[in-house]
């Protein structure tokens, strides 16, 4: 018989500690980071073509719920990273800001798309030239429409975001100057 231990894969690794027989000790802020990396809860503002691709991510085949987003949230109050896919108009403005100011801190912001994050092809008096125009964006997401694949890549960009962010950072008066310069209070 051999002695063979079983093997436990972690999908995470931990953060840096001290560690030993039956306890584990770091800091708290490495704790937190790696809880908001692993559960990350969408709220998906989709409004054209980018919203289809953003759906085709969350099918088995690319698999959204490996990366902590096991749902949906469909309530800003419930949510902490907003997806922003696809044109939005000078009218729904004012609607993604309410959005944006109703989601809890920490709060991501992801602009997929060429319309999202620039306007696209869509250079016309109606249309917002980005968001950024009116929310902070975290992470742009390039492509018209952008595949799977990409979204992946900003949202562990955003997952990256979360660990290393410090649990103070939204308390801090730069981050509060930055809101202050959208006009959210």
């Amino acid at each position: 018989m051999s002695d063979n231990k079983p093997v436990i894969r972690m999908d995470a690794e931990p953060p840096a500690g001290l560690e030993g027989e039956g306890f584990f000790a770091t800091q708290l802020s490495s704790v937190v980071g790696l809880a908001r990396k692993h559960s990350l809860w969408p709220l998906p503002f989709a409004t054209s073509c980018c919203g289809i691709e953003y759906m085709a991510f969350l099918n088995p085949t690319y698999d959204g719920s490996r990366f902590g987003m096991e749902r949906n949230s469909f309530s800003p109050r419930h949510a902490d990273m907003l997806m922003v896919c696809g044109t939005i108009s000078k009218k729904l403005g004012p609607v993604l800001q309410q959005v944006y100011t109703q989601m809890a801190e920490p709060r991501w912001v992801v602009a997929v798309g060429a319309c999202a994050s620039s306007g696209g092809i869509f250079d016309t008096y109606s249309v917002l030239q980005g968001i950024d125009k009116i929310i902070p964006v975290d992470v742009y997401v390039p492509g018209c429409p952008p595949r799977p694949e990409q979204i992946i890549e900003g949202v562990m960009q955003v997952q990256a975001l979360a660990q290393a962010e410090s649990v103070r950072r939204r308390d801090m008066p730069e981050y509060q100057n930055l809101l202050e310069s959208y006009g959210i209070k």
